[in-house]
């Protein structure tokens, strides 16, 4: 049995996320400190309840809608919060659930523990969980269309091209910094880049999380060291870091592919206003990049909401135009 844990943002209930190995099962539990907590939520589930029916009487969209998102994850973690904005703005309560693992996610939404995915690479990196799980899941539509998956080298290092790194494994101690074990681009690292280069030899795919990975770009980078990580577009530290992407002649990195929003089965029914809008959104490259500097940067964790209500009053024009209520 494995056991991965969640927090709810903004301070909310932590909760647990229990993924079974062996069959593959899925089941989110919120966790109670007892019986005087579990009265206390259950009238604040009265007083929602209330909320949503006088929204509801009103012609506005009602109702909870729970968005499940890796934080490290920054294009998942700032639209997330982008949603979370515009889809309390048309009368619906939001819910953020954070993960360190895209599998449980994926599984989240199949089994309809999570509403949302609101930034899924499902066409190639994440392909396998939709061939897994895509059944019960329903594509609610992309808002950017050319993400892609890189290996990069600072600017200052003398290398251009995958096919050269075999023959250079001794400058980077034979290294390949990479994030989380569970991502998408790490398998594509091992199972396609290492054998299409003749990497599996001379290098070793170090996984941890894409916070130590930018830990150990921003040392090597401020020391003018040679590096070689895992890395992809759209992502701030594309821009933060003086890094350029490894040619990769023989296409072992995959086709660009477009990010999507997920929903679990029958989200679009149960929640159509809001399925509606988040069809129409679409983001370029200049507009994303603001708002994932913005979210990341500017702002900084735990000022998320703050950053997303910057992002929209200098970008009035980007957004579809919210539903009217009736």
């Amino acid at each position: 049995m494995r056991t991965t844990t969640l927090r709810r943002a903004n301070g909310r209930r932590t909760t647990a996320l229990v993924a079974s190995l062996a069959t593959a099962g899925l089941v989110l539990a919120a966790c109670g400190d007892g019986g005087e907590d579990t009265a206390a939520e259950d009238t604040g589930s009265d007083d929602t309840t209330t909320e949503e029916t006088e929204d509801a009487a009103a012609g506005g969209a009602s109702g909870e809608i729970t968005l499940g998102f890796l934080p490290s994850w920054t294009d998942g973690l700032s639209t997330a919060y982008l949603l979370e904005n515009q889809l309390e703005e048309m009368g619906y309560t939001v819910e953020m659930e954070t993960l360190t693992e895209p599998a449980p996610l994926y599984a989240g939404l199949a089994n309809g523990d999570v509403d949302m995915y609101p930034s899924a690479w499902s066409e190639v990196t994440h392909a396998d969980y939709m061939e897994e799980y895509g059944d019960s899941i329903e594509d609610l539509g992309s808002y950017y269309d050319s993400a892609v998956l890189t290996i990069a080298v600072p600017e200052y290092v003398d290398i251009d091209s995958l096919e050269e790194l075999a023959d250079n494994a001794d400058r980077f101690d034979g290294q390949v910094i990479g994030i989380e074990p569970g991502a998408g681009l790490t398998r594509v690292t091992n199972e396609s880049v290492f054998p299409t280069y003749g990497l599996d030899e001379e290098f070793e795919l170090v996984t941890s999380s894409t916070t130590a990975m930018l830990t150990e770009l921003r040392n090597a980078v401020e020391n003018e060291e040679d590096i070689v990580v895992t890395l992809w577009r759209p992502f701030w530290a594309n821009a933060e870091f003086p890094v350029k992407d490894l040619e990769d002649p023989e296409g072992a990195l995959g086709d660009p592919e477009a990010l999507h929003f997920l929903g679990r089965e029958g989200f679009a029914e149960e929640f159509p206003e809001a399925a509606e809008w988040i069809g129409q959104l679409k983001l370029d490259d200049d507009q994303y990049g603001s708002l994932e500097d913005m979210v990341v940067n500017e702002y900084g964790e735990g000022n998320e909401a703050e950053a997303v209500e910057a992002w929209i009053e200098e970008n009035p024009d980007v957004l579809p135009e919210l539903p009217t209520s009736g």
